[in-house]
């Protein structure tokens, strides 16, 4: 955590490697079905997921001793205090986990879901995780990863059941609501960032704003691809 070099510089190398150097290598080979894997990948995302909800809840954020309204940061070593910092550093670890999830894409030639939204929502993560765990692992600025980790629960199952193949698949009706669950995820979180503006909290400004504007541009790039991806395709239904 003393530099963000190393982690600016995995980010990059992903970037680079998922767009440039993956769909080179695969070019010419066949896709990898990598069916077991990803079912192990997933139920292992699903889990880790889940024990990091948990955890942002038991460490202040349900347990009454955290405020939706403002919670400043703490600089005390109690143990509660700690805690908390413990799942946000695990937090700003699980972003690495979860940049896997674009290699088996070009492992199995999914080049399509390999698009700007997603390098984009991959690359920055690990940052911005990195961000919070340096400057504020614990107070207000925690909320994104109670939100985020329970969305991340929901997610992770859809993908888990999908990795079944067809036979489980056409029961999964519910892909589009994922992607508005994301989209309200960025709404509560810029809102709940944003009240500190007008609500005086010993929080940075800074931070704030990072935040909530972080949010704004995540929210945005979901809803231009769920506009894309459903409204589009279901428009094109009805000529």
């Amino acid at each position: 955590m003393s530099s963000p070099g190393p982690t600016v510089a995995v980010c990059l190398s992903y970037v680079f490697l998922v767009k440039f150097v993956g769909p080179k290598v695969m070019e010419k080979k066949n896709p990898f079905s990598l069916r077991k894997i990803l079912m192990a990948y997933n139920f292992f995302q699903v889990i880790f997921s889940a024990w990091l909800f948990y955890e942002f809840c038991a460490s202040g954020w349900l347990t009454g001793e955290y405020s939706f309204r403002c919670q400043p940061i703490d600089i005390s070593a109690n143990p509660r205090t700690m805690r908390m910092v413990n799942v946000t550093w695990w937090y700003f670890f699980s972003k690495f986990t979860e940049l896997v999830e674009t290699i088996f894409f070009i492992m199995r030639k999914k080049f399509n879901q390999v698009n700007a939204l997603h390098v984009f929502h991959h690359g920055i993560m690990p940052v911005s995780a990195w961000v919070a765990t340096k400057y504020y692992p614990n107070g207000h600025g925690t909320f994104p990863g109670l939100l985020n980790t329970f969305v991340h629960v929901i997610m992770y199952s859809y993908y888990f059941l999908s990795a079944f193949g067809p036979e489980v698949q056409k029961y999964l009706w519910w892909k589009k609501y994922l992607t508005r669950l994301q989209m309200i995820q960025f709404v509560i979180i810029m809102f709940h960032a944003l009240q500190l503006l007008v609500v005086d909290c010993n929080f940075p400004r800074i931070f704030i704003w990072y935040m909530g504007l972080l949010a704004l541009s995540f929210y945005t790039l979901f809803k231009n691809f769920y506009d894309k991806e459903y409204k589009a395709k279901q428009n094109n239904k009805c000529k």
